[in-house]
């Protein structure tokens, strides 16, 4: 497998406050890695980090064999990689199809494909945003993200407060994604989905690195160690 992202002794601060302890991820064109450990822990740190979000850094981050540790964070979309946020963060005064348009790159996905993929979506392109679910607002942040034609999605509690129905919706999604060869990271809680569709697990403990391997391998004693609350 080619190796997509790799992460090297990822440090990170917000103010004099460290907050991530040269932590190391690796990600293979294709995979799904989800990022664990309770709330805290440098999860999303490490997310925004990536996407370049984070001012104070050191380490190597390199993503499609180029180094991104040192670039803004509208260079590294354009490398091919695409973030949808915890909080959706959506357009609420555009409708749902200039929502979708409106960062779009020419690529796989585009506004058909989408559609087929997100058929809530298709029957409410002329409503405003804001006059969607919460769960069709979730779908549109990841198609709109999708839209921007990613090698590389970050979902960051795409599935969160959401009805068990939607998540179920999102999961799926998510694997017929995969299918078409987007890598993804992603952070959730529903640990019984992510063993079902990751392909790695990285856990994090107080920012830095507390274990990784194949969701096979995660046992009881390792989640009660890191994961219960």
């Amino acid at each position: 497998m080619t190796t997509l992202l790799k992460i090297e002794k990822l440090s990170a601060w917000y103010g004099d406050s460290r907050v991530l302890k040269e932590v190391d991820i690796e990600i293979n064109d294709g995979e799904i890695v989800a990022l664990l450990g309770r709330n805290g822990m440098g999860k999303t740190t490490t997310l925004h980090s990536v996407c370049g979000i984070i001012e104070k850094i050191s380490g190597n981050i390199f993503f499609n064999k180029n180094f991104i540790s040192n670039l803004p964070s509208y260079e590294i979309s354009k490398l091919g990689i695409g973030l949808v946020p915890e909080g959706r963060r959506i357009f609420s005064n555009l409708t749902v199809e200039e929502n979708l348009i409106v960062a779009s790159r020419k690529g796989y996905w585009d506004l058909n494909k989408i559609k087929q993929i997100f058929p809530r979506l298709s029957e409410r392109l002329t409503q405003m945003s804001n006059s969607l679910s919460g769960g069709e607002q979730q779908m549109l942040a990841i198609a709109r993200t999708l839209m921007t034609n990613p090698k590389l999605l970050i979902l960051d509690e795409a599935t969160e407060g959401l009805s068990p129905n939607i998540r179920n919706e999102i999961w799926t999604i998510i694997s017929q994604i995969k299918k078409k060869d987007v890598s993804i990271i992603l952070v959730d809680k529903y640990l019984n989905k992510i063993k079902k569709f990751a392909d790695k697990l990285y856990i994090l403990e107080r920012g830095e690195n507390a274990w990784n391997g194949k969701p096979s391998l995660l046992t009881d004693q390792i989640i009660k160690k890191y994961l219960s609350v």
